[in-house]
């Protein structure tokens, strides 16, 4: 008796108990091309998470600060913050360390500020001057910049 084809091939597909090495090796290569594809959009995307919180931080130290100066004639406050080290009320986000520098002239209306901030797990940097929020990578060659010494 002579079966069809497809039918044929049916029934010798039931016998069989296992995968063969060419269908494991394609669902291995499979598996490595997503992996290749999701792996680096991930890693994106946790830089920009760090930016996101680096630059949220920055928008609230400003407000601590503008709220400093009105409380004290317009003379702003410096220092350090970290989440475990707090600076006049702020405290900056987890692994977040964000420097304040004031510019205060005594006897003046002319004060200013600036803040820096780091992420431990970035490379990158934001900085904050009249208003404006910048960041740059560590990496002189992404920048064009070469960091200060």
């Amino acid at each position: 008796m002579d079966l069809p084809f497809s039918l044929a091939f049916v029934l010798m597909a039931a016998k069989r108990k296992g995968f063969t090495l060419i269908e494991i090796l394609i669902v291995i290569v499979v598996i490595g091309a997503l992996a290749a594809v999701a792996i680096p959009h991930y890693a994106g995307a946790k830089e920009k998470a760090y930016v996101a919180a680096m630059k949220a931080d920055l928008r609230i130290a400003a407000i601590y600060e503008e709220q400093f100066a009105a409380d004290n004639h317009g003379e702003y406050f410096g220092g350090t913050a970290t989440e475990d080290e707090p600076l006049n009320g702020f405290r900056p986000s987890k692994d977040i360390t964000v420097t304040l520098t004031a510019f205060n002239i005594l006897g003046s209306q002319l004060a200013d500020w600036t803040a820096v901030v780091r992420h431990a797990q970035s490379e990158q940097s934001c900085e904050m001057r009249a208003g404006i929020v910048t960041c740059t990578t560590g990496n002189a060659l992404s920048t064009g910049v070469f960091p200060a010494l």
